[in-house]
């Protein structure tokens, strides 16, 4: 029942934006229209047709309060000329389904907006979290994140933001931003494992499925998706019972969920279909599914996945890719060849107080047998890192350094 509720609630969401152009409203109509649904569908069964019965409490909802607040007749119209569907087996959107969900995406997404509410506005909107809830992910006050809203729903309405899907020879740019967003939100869960925020890994990828079946031939669309499933097919793994986070390395590869990774070469494969040059999210991918296919640590082509990183840099010279390459450097070559890898990335003061810099640093020290050395790295990371489950692992690591005795220059 929940599930035939999240499969409409979008779509309707998006076609009462589009008639009504307040977002608040269709937001609170639809929220209004689950909550009966919710409440009466255990009782009297599923309608025939959910989707109908969902549409038209909503839309008579709104049309309720529109009346109320006696607003202008065109809108009233056309809620009524919709209200009208109930008992129908009919779309009441018919074609413009698809078309709503991304204008409602492209709109959360406006370059105009500030990136914190696009993400936010996009949380609320699309995925249907409530307010509390994306404030418990950010580690912010359910207000404080209301009003985060408010300012991004006053920008969309004096800023003239329209409800609709950019012109075509805008839309690849624009597209970058939608896909943009939806990273971020992943990257957000998937790099707090042991927060509130867990949950929005996968919403991310719930919305990377969205994008990918309203945006099918766009390779770098299918890139992310694949990126999203490959990464999160190893979230069961990723942390041991004590909510210590687990290096890829160590992980159990059993506990790989391999329907995911199966759905994430699929979308991959049509990804590399589209004959295009490959962009910074299908490279990511096509590195995540390095590790996704080795059957163990020891199998994984290194070489192939520097190289991957290389194309990368040249697209996206970040210091995190960089960052990422001396890492993969270490593996192919060994940590000697990682340290000197890394010795370039640590002139980039982008990257102070990134607590991953000194955590790959101490890493491969450790693996080289410099015990002080790392250990100092180590301590290094703890005052930089930001949750609990990777501070876990690095105090783990520091009572391993330490207990290893000298290193083999003190000998």
């Amino acid at each position: 029942m929940a599930a035939a509720v999240g499969e409409q609630r979008l779509r309707i969401v998006a076609g009462l934006i589009r008639v009504t152009g307040d977002w608040e409203l269709a937001e609170d109509c639809v929220q209004d229209a689950v909550e009966r649904a919710l409440a009466r569908w255990p009782r009297d069964g599923v309608p025939v047709n959910p989707a109908a019965w969902l549409t038209t409490t909503a839309h008579r909802r709104a049309l309720d309060l529109l009346r109320r607040r006696r607003t202008e007749a065109d809108k009233l119209r056309e809620v009524q000329a919709l209200t009208e569907t109930e008992g129908s087996a009919v779309d009441p959107y018919g074609g413009v389904y698809r078309d709503d969900q991304l204008r409602l995406l492209f709109t959360c997404c406006h370059p105009a907006l500030p990136p914190a509410g696009r993400v936010a506005l996009t949380l609320k909107t699309v995925a249907g979290l409530s307010t509390r809830e994306i404030a418990a992910a950010f580690l912010v006050t359910e207000s404080t994140m209301g009003q985060r809203l408010l300012r991004t729903h006053t920008k969309i309405a004096h800023a003239g933001i329209s409800f609709r899907v950019p012109e075509p020879h805008r839309i690849a740019e624009r597209t970058a931003g939608v896909l943009a967003v939806v990273y971020l939100i992943f990257n957000e869960g998937y790099s707090n494992a042991d927060g509130g925020a867990g949950d929005l890994a996968a919403e991310g990828v719930r919305l990377a499925g969205l994008l990918a079946a309203l945006l099918p031939t766009d390779d770098e669309v299918q890139g992310l998706r694949a990126l999203l499933l490959l990464q999160h097919a190893r979230r069961a793994s990723r942390t041991g019972v004590n909510g210590e986070l687990i290096p890829m390395e160590e992980q159990d590869r059993r506990g790989w969920d391999r329907a995911m990774i199966v759905d994430g070469m699929a979308a991959l494969d049509r990804a590399r279909v589209a004959g295009r040059v490959p962009g910074s999210y299908r490279l990511q991918a096509e590195i995540a599914a390095e590790h996704a296919l080795a059957p163990d640590a020891a199998a994984t082509d290194w070489a192939r996945i520097v190289v991957l990183y290389d194309v990368l840099f040249d697209q996206q010279p970040s210091p995190v890719v960089a960052l990422n390459r001396a890492a993969a450097v270490g593996f192919r070559d060994g940590p000697q060849a990682g340290l000197a890898a890394l010795a370039e990335v640590e002139r980039d003061e982008r990257l102070a107080g990134y607590h991953l810099l000194p955590a790959v640093r101490a890493d491969l020290l450790r693996r080289l047998g410099c015990a002080a050395e790392a250990a100092a790295a180590y301590r290094d990371a703890l005052t930089l890192v930001r949750t609990a489950a990777e501070r876990r692992f690095l105090e783990r690591r520091l009572r391993e350094v330490a207990a290893s005795g000298t290193t083999p220059g003190d000998r």
